[in-house]
């Protein structure tokens, strides 16, 4: 039988002009998206999306209801032409689209969390600088044990904060202890390190400081049970109630994102084919990189998500 996983991305997978295409090909689904985030929001996050620059949608209280509502948007046109998945996950942001996918949050409700959600990283980056950075090439044990030395030696946080496959691990932290991880992984023989375009150093410590606060926002939201299965971050691992959502979405904000261990489950569950519903092609490439055999592929805008849909009609039976 056919299992067919949707994947949302994160932040970092932004892009200048994003939604417009959608918008322009499918305005009567996607018009009532963006005209109701503009007016909870009381930000023009239409306008952002399709004219801003990339410095204003580095913005992490910006990025991540940008992300958040293009990624919608592509997965409600999906569902329109008759994709839907067995099951769904997000990047770390994404896991929000997922939540909201698969009905446990309202999508407004999921919208007003990702804004305050942006809104308190972004402050967490304002009092403690930081940065986050890819690091290609090298086993995740070495790298997380580099993180371990770096924190001994300078009494500053860097963490894993992504474990993205087997050789592509992403980590989180004061700005000074990032680029020290990040030259010793190249000097042991990392193929390379790129430093994410984000605007906080997201999934470590640091974050700890909010968490209590965003906890509250989370306490006053209603969740529900999933009706799509919904693969956590923090856990690698099936979400079974609303509770249960609430309390690893609490918990992913300075944890570690697991995606390796993800995409590791949804190969054991014989996933046909993954859609990355959303903007960017991050998840798709990381879920080639761990399943070639299985098709994966970028649906952020109309003509990905015709491609994709003509490509399905061969691997969906």
């Amino acid at each position: 039988m056919s299992r067919l996983a949707f994947v949302f991305p994160g932040q970092g997978s932004q892009v200048p002009g994003m939604g417009s295409e959608l918008l322009e090909r499918h305005p009567e689904l996607a018009r009532p998206y963006f005209d109701t985030a503009n007016e909870v929001l009381g930000i023009p996050l239409s306008r952002l999306c399709f004219e801003g620059d990339a410095e204003e949608l580095r913005d992490t209280s910006v990025t991540q209801p940008a992300v958040y509502v293009v990624s919608l948007v592509a997965a409600a046109v999906l569902r329109e032409k008759g994709v839907r998945p067995s099951v769904v996950a997000g990047h770390s942001l994404g896991e929000y689209t997922a939540l909201a996918f698969a009905g446990v949050l309202d999508w407004v409700d999921g919208l007003k969390l990702v804004r305050r959600r942006g809104l308190l990283m972004a402050e967490v980056n304002r009092r403690t600088p930081g940065r986050m950075a890819a690091v290609i090439g090298l086993p995740a044990e070495r790298v997380r044990e580099l993180c371990e030395e770096v924190v001994g030696s300078r009494q500053r946080v860097v963490e894993v904060a992504n474990y993205n496959s087997a050789l592509q691990t992403v980590v989180s932290g004061d700005a000074d202890a990032v680029a020290e991880v990040s030259r010793q992984a190249l000097e042991e023989g990392a193929s390379h390190v790129k430093e994410l375009s984000v605007g906080a150093p997201f999934h470590c410590s640091l974050m700890a400081d909010v968490a209590a606060e965003f906890g509250e926002h989370l306490a006053a939201t209603a969740f529900r049970t999933p009706n799509v299965p919904v693969v956590a971050n923090a856990t690698a691992s099936y979400v079974h109630s609303g509770q249960e959502a609430r309390a690893l979405l609490a918990r992913q904000l300075a944890a570690p994102v697991r995606w390796h261990e993800t995409l590791g489950l949804l190969g054991r569950e014989e996933v046909t084919a993954f859609v990355e519903a959303g903007p960017g092609r991050v998840l798709s490439n990381l879920s080639r990189s761990v399943h070639p055999a299985v098709p994966a592929m970028p649906a952020g805008t109309g003509r990905q998500i015709d491609r994709a849909v003509e490509k399905l009609s061969g691997v969906l039976v």
